[in-house]
């Protein structure tokens, strides 16, 4: 069965049966949909307090596990809410992956209108990154695929970066966008490897009276660079609060060239997503990118 295909069978009849088979004691309590749902996973209200998990492809499935095996040991050490797993659920009723039931966190995604104050928002974000690098790294998940490699070198995706930039050689300036994915690649990382969250982004950083209060999906976590963990400086931040975050979290010159080169991948890559939406946000981000370089020149 295609990704595809198991994305389109995950509704609420399949969760239902699902909790029904292998979590009894809960299988009269309501199910719905949640508001604003992801791609790589579909989530459902289990109740009023609990969720449900289930990835929409097997390379999201990898990632089951390894938030089974690890989300109580980094919950306990950082500064705001992480998910609790409350249960771990197998393939079944057609569905074939594993999947996950987790304590409801309250808060809406962190869209700027919803900040109260974004340089706090900033420092407050870069707290958590500290802690959450501050977790013994022993044994933890290396970079690979279930992280999407994020963690790894960004050669990775060299290849698709360089080709991007020159599909879009009518929209962007080649030389600039080349020397900023060279300089990413010339900044190796050197370091031991600490924990990372992987995707640090607005939908996954909820807010609470105007302030982060929680940060889920831990799927692309790992130990490794944390160089990816930078992104949001140029998906949300600006100014005064990027410069905030950065000085938070004594980033050095290659780190913040690396995370630098990890938000140009993923702007050009998405340049021209048919979601119009993304496709907007790439452009965004690209023009932060470039609005930097010229100001740094």
């Amino acid at each position: 069965m295609t990704d595809d295909a198991v994305a389109d069978r995950i509704d609420v009849a399949l969760v239902r049966r699902l909790v029904a088979e292998q979590f009894p004691r809960w299988a009269e309590l309501p199910i719905r949909p949640v508001a604003v749902d992801g791609w790589d996973n579909r989530t459902f209200h289990l109740g009023g307090e609990m969720s449900v998990r289930l990835p929409s492809g097997a390379g999201y499935a990898l990632q089951v596990a390894k938030e089974q095996r690890w989300l109580p040991v980094l919950g306990p050490q950082l500064p705001v809410e992480v998910p609790t797993p409350l249960g771990h659920g197998r393939p079944g009723a057609g569905y074939p992956y594993p999947w996950s039931v987790y304590r409801w966190i309250d808060g809406r995604t962190a869209h700027a209108e919803r900040i109260d104050d974004l340089t706090r928002f900033a420092t407050d974000l870069a707290a958590f990154l500290r802690a959450l690098r501050g977790v013994d790294a022993t044994d933890g998940p290396a970079a690979g695929p279930h992280s999407a490699w994020r963690g790894g070198p960004l050669s990775t995706y060299d290849a698709e970066t360089r080709a991007a930039i020159e599909t879009h050689r009518d929209r962007v300036p080649v030389n600039v966008v080349t020397g900023i994915w060279q300089a990413a690649l010339d900044a190796t990382w050197t370091g031991p490897p600490v924990w990372f969250h992987g995707d640090v982004a607005d939908g996954n950083l909820l807010v609470r009276d105007g302030r982060l209060a929680a940060v889920i999906d831990f799927g692309c976590s790992g130990v490794g660079d944390p160089a990816c963990d930078t992104v949001i400086a140029w998906t949300l931040l600006h100014g005064p609060s990027r410069a905030a975050f950065r000085a938070a979290l004594g980033l050095d010159d290659a780190t913040w060239a690396r995370g630098r080169g990890w938000a140009l991948w993923k702007a050009l890559i998405t340049l021209d997503d048919r979601d119009p939406a993304k496709a907007e946000w790439a452009g965004r981000v690209l023009g932060e990118l470039l609005a930097e370089h010229r100001v740094a020149r």
